[in-house]
C-alpha cells in the first residue's frame, strides 16, 4: 500500500548540466563553443532585466510565457539551430542539442505541427564525423534541402567543420556524401569559424551554399559558393558575400524577384542575439544591409531572449521563420535554448518587415482545448519555484515540473477529480534523448496501487514516451525510484487519455 506523499518542497535554484551531465562551478558559466570559459560576472544578464523577472513572478498575472496552452515553444526540450523539411504531407524539423551540440542531432517529426515526435538518425554523429583537422566541438547547426530529383541532403556543422551526407527520405538512413571527408575543412579559412552552412535552391533549380563564422563572437565572415548537380562538389570561386553586422547562421530566401542573405549577430549566450538582413540582385551578391535590420530581436517585456539562429519556410502563401531563443525565466548559468515559429511579412517596399516574436505563435500551432482539465498535480519535491507540479499539465512547452537536483527518489501524482476510464498516457520529458527509468501506477482510491508500466531496470528514452495500457482510475503517479545527481526527472507535458 502506497499514499500520496508529503507536500511539495521548493529546493535551491536549478543549475543544470549539460549534455555529459557536467556540473559547472557557480564562479564560472558552461565554456561557450569556442571552448571559452567565461567569468560569471561577463555572463550575467543585467541588472535590471534581472529585477523585471523577479517582478514579473511576484505579480497575480502569470508571468509572460507560462500562461498554459502558449504554443511556442513548439518542442519539448531544449534545441536551437533549427532546420525544416516538408515531405508527404509530414514535416521533418533538425536542429542542435542545447547546450552546445549532442553526439548527434535533434530530430522531430510532426503531422500537425503541434504534437512532435523525437526520431534518432543513424547520421550524422560525432564518432562518424571526424577528421585529422576536426575540433573538439560537437555536432551543430543542421541545413537540409531536398533537390529538384527528390534527393535529401544535409549540411552540418562537426567538428567545428562542415559535413554532407545524402538520403532518400528524411529520416534516413543517411550517408555520409563526400567520402568520409569535411566538405569545409576546419583549415579552409584560417582566422574564421567553418560552420553554419546553409544550402539554397534558387527557383531555376540551381544550388548554393553558404556558411562562416568568427571565433570569440567577433570577426564573422560568410562565404558563398555555386554546387554542382551533386550537391557537393563546388562549382566556381568561393565568395565572399559578408554584409554589415554578420556574425553567424546565413539564410537565403528570395522574394519578389529579391535575394534576401539573412544571418545572425550578438551572442546567442547573452540577450544580445538577434537577426539581421541583407538585400541583393544575385545568389552571390553583392549584398546591402537593409534600412530596417535587425529584423528579430531581444524583447525583454516579452521575456523574449536572443532570437536567432533561424531558418524560413513557407505554409499556404505565407512565410514563417523558425528560431530559437532562452528558456524562460533566463538563466546565465543554463544554454537551454527552445525552437519557436513566428509569422515573417514583407513591406509593401518589398523588403522584411520586423517580426514580433510572441508567446502564441501563428495559429497552425496553437495549443488545442486541454485535455487535463481541472486535473491537480502534486509532487515529491520541485527543482525551484518556477517547475511547480502544475506545470506538466499546462500545454506549454515553455514550463515543466522537475524534481529537485538533491533528491534521492521523486514522484510526480496526477488528480483526475473523479474515475475515468483511461486508454493511454504521453510523457513527454525534458530531455527526449537521455535514458528515463521510472514506474506508472494508477489507484482509484490514492491507496491502493496497481503497476501499468514498469521501466525501473529497463529505461526507455524519445518524446512522447508512451504508456498503452488501458485502466479505470481516479489518481495516477509516475514513480522515480533512483535519481542521478545531474539527471532529476523533468516533465513539459503528462497527458492522460
Amino acid at each position: 500500500m502506497e499514499t500520496g506523499g508529503p507536500s511539495p518542497a521548493v529546493s535551491p535554484r536549478h543549475r543544470s548540466a549539460h549534455a555529459r551531465n557536467i556540473r559547472f562551478p557557480r564562479e564560472t558559466s558552461p565554456p561557450d563553443r569556442f571552448g571559452n570559459v567565461i567569468p560569471k560576472l561577463t555572463f550575467l544578464a543585467p541588472l535590471f532585466f534581472r529585477l523585471a523577472v523577479s517582478a514579473a513572478f511576484a505579480a497575480d498575472s502569470p508571468p509572460p510565457g507560462t500562461t498554459p496552452r502558449s504554443a511556442n515553444p513548439i518542442l519539448p526540450g531544449y534545441f536551437a539551430d533549427p532546420s525544416i523539411v516538408i515531405h508527404a504531407g509530414r514535416h521533418f524539423l533538425y536542429a542542435t542539442i542545447d547546450p552546445w551540440g549532442g553526439e548527434t542531432l535533434g530530430c522531430w517529426e510532426s503531422t500537425d505541427f503541434r504534437d512532435w515526435s523525437y526520431r534518432v538518425l543513424n547520421w550524422p554523429t560525432k564518432k562518424a564525423c571526424t577528421s585529422p583537422t576536426s575540433a573538439g566541438s560537437m555536432v551543430w547547426a543542421p541545413s537540409v534541402v531536398r533537390t529538384p530529383d527528390g534527393r535529401f541532403f544535409m549540411y552540418v556543422s562537426v567538428g567545428s567543420e562542415v559535413w554532407v551526407g545524402t538520403a532518400e527520405h528524411p529520416l534516413g538512413p543517411w550517408r555520409d556524401a563526400n567520402g568520409g571527408k569535411p566538405l569545409i575543412p576546419g583549415k579552409f579559412r584560417p582566422g574564421f569559424h567553418m560552420i553554419d552552412a546553409e544550402a539554397f535552391i534558387d527557383t531555376d533549380g540551381q544550388a548554393y551554399l553558404y556558411w562562416g563564422s568568427g571565433h570569440n563572437w567577433v570577426n564573422g565572415k560568410c562565404w558563398a559558393v555555386r554546387l554542382k548537380p551533386d550537391m557537393v562538389t563546388f562549382d566556381g570561386e568561393i565568395h565572399d558575400v559578408t554584409p554589415g553586422n554578420y556574425f553567424e547562421a546565413p539564410f537565403m530566401v528570395k522574394h519578389g524577384g529579391r535575394y534576401f542573405l539573412m544571418y545572425s549577430s550578438g551572442k546567442t549566450i547573452e540577450e544580445t542575439y538577434q537577426v539581421h538582413c541583407a538585400t541583393g540582385d544575385s545568389p552571390l551578391g553583392p549584398f546591402q544591409e537593409a534600412a530596417n535590420s535587425p529584423i528579430l530581436v531581444t524583447d525583454r517585456s516579452k521575456r523574449v531572449l536572443s532570437p536567432g539562429h533561424h531558418s524560413v519556410f513557407e505554409r499556404d502563401g505565407r512565410h514563417y521563420i523558425l528560431y530559437h531563443r532562452h528558456a524562460i525565466p533566463f538563466d546565465p548559468a543554463f544554454i537551454g535554448r527552445q525552437t519557436c515559429v513566428d509569422e515573417l511579412k514583407f513591406t509593401p517596399a518589398g523588403l522584411m518587415d520586423k517580426v514580433v516574436p510572441t508567446h502564441e505563435g501563428p495559429p497552425f500551432i496553437q495549443r488545442r482545448p486541454p485535455s487535463m482539465e481541472g486535473a491537480a498535480l502534486t509532487a515529491s519535491s520541485r527543482r525551484n519555484p518556477h517547475t511547480a507540479p502544475a506545470m506538466a499539465v499546462d500545454d506549454n512547452h515553455a514550463t515543466l515540473w522537475a524534481a529537485a537536483p538533491d533528491a534521492a527518489t521523486a514522484w510526480l501524482q496526477m488528480d483526475l477529480g473523479s474515475e475515468r476510464r483511461l486508454t493511454r498516457q504521453e510523457i513527454r520529458f525534458e530531455y527526449a534523448w537521455k535514458p528515463h527509468r521510472f514506474v506508472a501506477k494508477c489507484s482509484t482510491d490514492g491507496k491502493q496501487w496497481k503497476t501499468l508500466a514498469d521501466h525501473s531496470s529497463d529505461p526507455v528514452s524519445g518524446s512522447p514516451v508512451i504508456i498503452d495500457a488501458p485502466a479505470r482510475a481516479r489518481f495516477l503517479k509516475l514513480e522515480f525510484p533512483t535519481v542521478t545527481k545531474g539527471s532529476e526527472p523533468g516533465i513539459f507535458e503528462w497527458t492522460v487519455r
